[in-house]
């Protein structure tokens, strides 16, 4: 896959929009709340150009009934795919466009993570923009190599991570 950083398209959050709507006609009362996550959530910040979508549900267990509709859609499930009790689901290929990540309500802890990043880099201009050349810069190092990209802005994100957080539960 080639790993392409763009600058903030204003276009995203239409994307993130459309693929809300036929994720809230599957699930229907299964779903609590929606969210536009991930750096494509964040104006200004470069970015991959795959729209991150977190769902929260009532019950996980009941989300692999789904597939057959995801499918339908484009999207690939892949199960927990390292996160446990979370469902993932990809769509596009090596053209990747979008990211389902699917949590039950009562897993706070990384429905908070997720959020608490997105909310932080909104609010922190400055290391909004520190990751995004950060991302920038690796993925012009290193176009063909999606896991030595990861593993570079991995200690960033962790950091980034623990001080959005602590502010997040201020």
């Amino acid at each position: 896959m080639l790993v392409e950083v763009k600058e903030h398209n204003p276009e995203w959050v239409c994307l993130y929009l459309g693929e809300a709507e036929q994720i809230k006609k599957i699930f229907q009362d299964e779903l609590i709340e929606i969210y536009h996550i991930g750096s494509t959530s964040v104006k200004g910040l470069k970015a991959k150009p795959v729209i991150d979508i977190m769902p929260v549900v009532k019950d996980i267990n009941n989300i692999d009934q789904y597939n057959d509709k995801f499918i339908e859609l484009g999207y690939e499930p892949m199960g927990e795919y390292g996160i446990s009790k979370r469902r993932f689901f990809r769509k596009g290929g090596e053209k990747r466009t979008h990211h389902i990540h699917i949590f039950q309500i009562t897993d706070r802890e990384n429905i908070e993570r997720h959020l608490a990043v997105r909310d932080y880099l909104r609010e922190h201009s400055e290391d909004a923009a520190a990751y995004g050349e950060l991302k920038y810069e690796l993925a012009q190092k290193y176009p063909k190599d999606i896991e030595v990209y990861c593993d570079g802005k991995d200690l960033f994100v962790k950091n980034l991570e623990k001080k959005a957080l602590a502010w997040y539960k201020k």
